[in-house]
Order: structure tokens, then C-alpha cells, then sequence
């Protein structure tokens, strides 16, 4: 038996037992005829004390040699000794002896096996190490390149932190499986192979070989299996499921993911909604010490959360909501406030509590922090001073370079929209919506952290609902649906599809967990003529409808009940109760943020007879510009 227990296991209660643990060398402290070894598995760390001090009682092992001769093996102290001294960090050894209390004042609080250690009586290596690229007992590993960690995946995941996300991940998925068992949803897994359907992001395809010339597609999601389920009778359906999307990454996308999917039918959106809820205020408490900010979870429309927040996942830890100024300075003799109007554009601000005194430089700090979300620039107007009697402001109350174009009712206006006092800095941005709304969000959260405004103990939660069905794409000079070609607008909006589609609601419903979006989903289109208007508002031929949609417009001909879902980032919700910067650090082995895994060299190129079977032809340039990159 190559272990009797974890390393994390054994208390003070267990003192006498004879015992044999395998582990890793965590650490060794060698203080001349006595050495310590922490040794660690995923359960924890447990002291081993080798000795060769004859009045220390050496138990029999916990699992008697079987007479082997191996050199890196001993049966008594002297020998175990002799064996610790060759041993380094990341040896993985097994260890037998007898559980004993550590002398009083020698133990460690820090460690739930501190009240113990383990007296070996034999000692065998089971493998050496080399010296790892980084240490990986102590630390988090932000000291250490991630390049190098992905490069050598399996060390960074012997870390704490990163071990704990694992554990954490694995606690989650469970969890969210014994809710969904437990409510009489079926578990049933969709297919990986699919075909290609335009959905939104860019499909990964995969060649048939024995169908020259023709691709399967790694799915986005199941979102269309799931509604045939429905279609089928299944009414209650989820799946951890794996997804796949060939985009541009960040912090929070990974060409490969997992979501929680669900799909339910003979509901509305509010059942789902609070079905959803219920799980998430569970996990929370079951997961997390930090309280939830508000239950129920508040619901705001899209609208609202742009006009206040400029984003559509907004961060409710803390106040300052943005303020829109247009009509009050839309015929002011500030030219780029009134330009800005003129051309369809919004004038928004957001306040830095207490920033008035700040230096120009920096201020030019700020304005620099907005230019990469497209705002050219900030106007700012900071509070020196008190308002008089009549509202007005004496120009030495004011620090600004603007003020000087402005109007006293208009200064009035935009102290009064902003709900600035006496030391306050008011920031403001004039733009396209597309422009303006961005920079102030990210520019909201920068004085949110500057501040210390933004709790990290906080579980704020929130709905936004009613979101646009359709944006329109200039460059494609179309419409495309916001969220995925099946979302169903709202009851009253399907009489204005065709002649203003951008006053299109629709049935759909986002949740949102500290700025971060966890989740989305929408009642589904299940009406044939309905979803064959929305093929066609958003451009497609019959001929287009058939070929990618005829599957769904035929299913949906033979009895679909109403229907709709939600999926929800797997990740996300474990790097956000891990507080984790990126869900990199929550999964076992994620792609760097080009889309390339370091430790198994992926994506690689392929021997010609392997494309020559698939039917594929890779052009001469490019295959030489690949190698030359990996070179």
C-alpha cells in the first residue's frame, strides 16, 4: 500500500496509529541528524521528523518492505536518515512510521495537521525532481511569468491558490448539478460535431474525411440542440457543456469554455430568471463568506443600465451613476459640447468624489485613461467653492478651462445633474453614444478603485433585462441579432419588426455579478413564421434560411411548445468567487491570450499525408511564415 492516508488528514486523535503517506517533498529542513520533511499531496501538508537518535521509539511500518534492495528505500531511523539527505523539493516519496503529538509549543497553528507529525520509520524514494523553473511551495505565482507557468502547467497547478481554484471548480459543478438533479432536469449531452451556422462569433471547423470537402463546426453553444429537446419533450434540460468560439480573447474568453446550459419549457422569462436566482443565492452562501448585496437581485432595463452605469453589466458596489447633460448644452458656446450634439453625439459625465484638488497632471492621467475606449479627451470642472444663494457659482469657486464657455445656468445645470459638493471633480465626455458610454463605464470603475469605493466583500448581484433584439452593422450595412437568432422579441414589438427594427425589444435577460456578466438567456422564437421573419430581417435568402436553418423552421412545424433558456460561464463564476483576475487561473490548462497552449505547443503543424486524407491543401507562404514564427 503506497499510502494509508492524506496529508491533510490526520489530527491528534490519530497519535499512536502506524501510518504510511505519499506525497511531495514541500520543504526540508535538515538540522544535522534530524531532518523535517513537509511532505504535501492536494489534501495538505503533514510534518515527517527523520532521526537517527536511538531514544527516539521508531514504530514498525505502516506497509512492511517486501524485501526489496532498492538504494532509495530504509527500515530503520538510521537508514530513513540516510535516504532523507538525498531528498530535494518535489521529490515524491512514501513515508512509514507512527503518528505522534509534536512537543508542546511546537505546534503550528498554521497548518491543520500541526498538532501532529509523523515519526518515519522508513522512507523510500518513489521519484526524483529536478529543480522546478519557479518555487512552488510559497507564493501565488503573480512573481512568476505566465508564460512560464502555461509552459509548465502541471508545477503552476501544484500551487495552493491554483489548487484550490480546481477544488473550487469541482465544488461548483457539483453543486450546480445536485440543484438542477433535485428539480427533475435531465442531464443530457449534445452533440460536439455540428454544422455551421452563423450565430454570432467566428466557428471553429473541423474537416470530414470521409466526406471530401465538407466541415463540421465545433459548437458556439447547443443552443439549437436544446431547443429540439424541448421540441422532443425533454421540458427540463441542462448540461455542463463545452463550447467552442474562434474570437479574439481577454480576461474573461478562452476559445474553449464551459457553460452551465439550460433549456425549459411553458415558461416566461421571470421563471427562469428566478429559478437562476435561487441557485446563485444558494451557491453563495454554500461557497463564499461574503454577504449578497441585495436580495431579490435588482432589475434594471438595458436603458437604464446605459444611461446610468454606460455599460450593460454594470458594477452596483458602489454609486456614481453617470448623469447625461445633451440638453442642456446643446446650444452652448462650447464647441466641442455643442459639435458634439450636433452630430447625433451625447454629453455625459461621471464625478471623482474629492478630486478637485487634483494636479493637472493628474487630470491629463484621466484624460489619457479614456482615450483608448475612442473619447478624444475630458472636460472637467472641479468645486472649489460653495454655490451662492441663487444657485450661481463665483468664478474663483470653480477650477476649469471651460468655465469660460459656459453659462452660469448652464455651470447650475451640470453641478445640479452631477450632485457634486464642495472638493468634487466633474469629468465629462462628448462623443457618439458608442464613444461616450464606454469611456465613462471604464473611467466610473477606475475612480470606483482610486477610491476604495469597490468592496471586495460584496456579492452584487443584478438582472438586465429588456435588451435590444437587433443592432445594425454599418460595414455589413445589415441587421444582426444582439444576442443569437432565436431570441424572441417581446409580444407587443413583433408589429414594428420590419419598419424599426431598432425599437425591437427583446424577451432576453442577462445576469450580472460584480461588473462581471455570468449569464444570459431569452425566451425562444417557436413559431415558424415568427423565426422565418427574423431569417429575413436580418437579411438571409430563402435559399440561406433553408440550407443553414431548414432543420429548425421544419422541427418547429411539428408541435413546439414555448420555450426558453439560459447558459452560464462556468469560468466566470468560479474565477469571481476565487477572486481571480482571469479565468485562466480556473481552468487546469488554458490557452494564452493568443489562442496557443505553451506546454503542448498547440496550435502545431500537421504531416502533408494527414491533410492529404483530409483533402486539404495548406498554401506554400503560409506554412513557411508558421515556421518561421516558431523559429
Amino acid at each position: 500500500m503506497l499510502k494509508t492516508h492524506t496529508c491533510g488528514e490526520l489530527r491528534a486523535s490519530d497519535a499512536g496509529k502506524a501510518v504510511t503517506l505519499s506525497g511531495w517533498v514541500n520543504r526540508r529542513r535538515d538540522h544535522g541528524g534530524l531532518i523535517f520533511l513537509d511532505l504535501r499531496d492536494r489534501f495538505g501538508i503533514t510534518q515527517v521528523t527523520v532521526s537517527d537518535d536511538p531514544e527516539i521509539d521508531l514504530p514498525n511500518a505502516a506497509n512492511p518492505s517486501n524485501g526489496s534492495s532498492n538504494s532509495s528505500s530504509s527500515r530503520n531511523g538510521a537508514e530513513a536518515l540516510e535516504v532523507a539527505s538525498q531528498v530535494r523539493s518535489e521529490f515524491v516519496v512514501k513515508v512509514s512510521g507512527a503518528v505522534q503529538k509534536r512537543p508542546q509549543g511546537f505546534e503550528n497553528p498554521e497548518l491543520e495537521t500541526g498538532e501532529i507529525e509523523v515519526i518515519a520509520s522508513e522512507l523510500e524514494i518513489l521519484s526524483e525532481a529536478r529543480t522546478p523553473p519557479f518555487v512552488i511551495s510559497g507564493g501565488q505565482g503573480n512573481e512568476v511569468d505566465e508564460a512560464v507557468r502555461l509552459k509548465y502547467r502541471y508545477l503552476d497547478l501544484r500551487r495552493p491558490k491554483l489548487a484550490e481554484n480546481l477544488r473550487l471548480r469541482h465544488e461548483i459543478v457539483r453543486f450546480i448539478r445536485n440543484y438542477f438533479y433535485d428539480r427533475e432536469f435531465l442531464e443530457v449531452e449534445t452533440p460536439i460535431l455540428l454544422k455551421s451556422t452563423p450565430e454570432g462569433a467566428r466557428d471553429f471547423v473541423v474537416p470530414s474525411r470521409i466526406h471530401p470537402g465538407r466541415f463540421y463546426a465545433l459548437p458556439q453553444s447547443p443552443q439549437q440542440m436544446k431547443q429540439l429537446l424541448m421540441i422532443a419533450g425533454c421540458e427540463r434540460y441542462f448540461q455542463i457543456a463545452r463550447c467552442f468560439r474562434d474570437e479574439d480573447l481577454r480576461a474573461d474568453r478562452q476559445p474553449e469554455f464551459t457553460q452551465l446550459d439550460l433549456e425549459m419549457s411553458f415558461v416566461e422569462a421571470g421563471d427562469i430568471m428566478a429559478l437562476i436566482e435561487e441557485m446563485m443565492i444558494q451557491l453563495s452562501a454554500k461557497i463564499s463568506d461574503k454577504p449578497v448585496q441585495q436580495i431579490p437581485f435588482p432589475v434594471m432595463t438595458y436603458d437604464e443600465a446605459m444611461d446610468k452605469y454606460g455599460i450593460d453589466r454594470p458594477d452596483i458596489r458602489f454609486g456614481l451613476q453617470l448623469f447625461e447633460v445633451t440638453d442642456l448644452v446643446r446650444n452652448s458656446r462650447f464647441g466641442v459640447f455643442k459639435n458634439a450634439v450636433a452630430a447625433g453625439g451625447i454629453v455625459k459625465g461621471v464625478l471623482f468624489p474629492q478630486g478637485a484638488e487634483l494636479s493637472r497632471r493628474e487630470i491629463d492621467g484621466l484624460i489619457e485613461y479614456v482615450k483608448p475606449y475612442g473619447a478624444k479627451g475630458l472636460a472637467w470642472i472641479g468645486l472649489t467653492g460653495e454655490a451662492a444663494a441663487d444657485g450661481t457659482f463665483a468664478a474663483e469657486s470653480l477650477r476649469s478651462p471651460i468655465i469660460k464657455f459656459l453659462s452660469e445656468e448652464e455651470i447650475a445645470g451640470i453641478v445640479a445633474a452631477s450632485e457634486a459638493a464642495k472638493g468634487d471633480l466633474i469629468l465629462l465626455v462628448a462623443d457618439e453614444e458608442g464613444v461616450t458610454n464606454p469611456a465613462l463605464a471604464n473611467l466610473r470603475l477606475e475612480i470606483g478603485a482610486r477610491n476604495n469605493l469597490i468592496s471586495s466583500d460584496l456579492l452584487a448581484y443584478c438582472w438586465v433585462v429588456d435588451f435590444p433584439l437587433l443592432e445594425y452593422d454599418r460595414e455589413e450595412d445589415r441587421w444582426g441579432a444582439i444576442h443569437h437568432p432565436f431570441t424572441s422579441a417581446r409580444d407587443e414589438d413583433w408589429s414594428i419588426l420590419e419598419e424599426r427594427p431598432g425599437d425591437v425589444k427583446a424577451k432576453a435577460y442577462d445576469i450580472v455579478l460584480n461588473g462581471w456578466e455570468i449569464g444570459g438567456g431569452s425566451i425562444r422564437i417557436h413559431r415558424s413564421e415568427q423565426q422565418m421573419r427574423m431569417f429575413q430581417r436580418l437579411g438571409l435568402s430563402e435559399r440561406e434560411v433553408d440550407e443553414q436553418f431548414g432543420h429548425m423552421l421544419e422541427a418547429f412545424q411539428y408541435g413546439a411548445p414555448p420555450h426558453g433558456g439560459i447558459a452560464m460561464g462556468i469560468e466566470r463564476v468560479v474565477a469571481l468567487f476565487a477572486d481571480a483576475q482571469s479565468i485562466r487561473e480556473v481552468m487546469a490548462f488554458p490557452k494564452t491570450a493568443t489562442g496557443t497552449d505553451l506546454l503542448l505547443e498547440a496550435p502545431s503543424l500537421v504531416e502533408e499525408d494527414q491533410l492529404a486524407e483530409l483533402h486539404i491543401a495548406v498554401r506554400e507562404a503560409a506554412v513557411r511564415e508558421e515556421k518561421e514564427g516558431a523559429e
